[in-house]
């Protein structure tokens, strides 16, 4: 007659308790902790996707460096026509900084520096041509000596000049 077989599995070696279970309890949720590394999910288990940042494209780039540009450019312009004829008022020193009678790039200058070469005697809006713009400043300043005239569309006018 043959004895029976101990109960359980007569192969097993004895089991261990999983890394950080005490001894005499079941692991939690009634499995063995399987191997792998503390904080990992076992392998074969679902990886979750990685956290989507927010990616600027080639697209966005290019649109953010074409309004810097252009914010660039409008505000260099705005500051560099700041000294210009147009913002002359009577009573303002002048610069002429070409010799281009055509283009003199007239600019507001301090009346006490050394580079003031005319004092702006009348201004007036509108547009004038060479004697229309002589009998104006005949009868607005009588000691002017010089005429500018400037055509802007809406913004045009007339500065009667004399040396300082």
């Amino acid at each position: 007659m043959t004895t029976p077989p101990p109960q359980g599995n007569p192969f097993a070696q004895g089991q261990q308790q999983p890394y950080g279970q005490p001894q005499g309890q079941a692991p939690q949720g009634g499995f063995p902790q399987q191997g792998g590394q503390p904080g990992f999910p076992p392998p074969g288990a679902p990886v979750p996707p990685p956290k989507q940042g927010r990616k600027l494209s080639f697209k966005t780039i290019k649109n953010i460096v074409i309004v810097l540009i252009v914010a660039g450019v409008a505000i260099g312009g705005y500051i560099a026509s700041k000294d210009d004829a147009n913002t002359a008022a009577v009573g303002d020193c002048m610069h002429r900084g070409s010799t281009d009678d055509n283009d003199p790039d007239l600019e507001v200058v301090d009346c006490g520096d050394a580079k003031a070469q005319y004092t702006v005697l009348a201004k007036m809006e509108g547009n004038f041509s060479g004697l229309t713009a002589q009998n104006k400043c005949e009868a607005e300043a009588k000691d002017f000596q010089y005429v500018y005239t400037e055509t802007n569309g809406s913004k045009s006018f007339l500065l009667c000049l004399k040396d300082k």
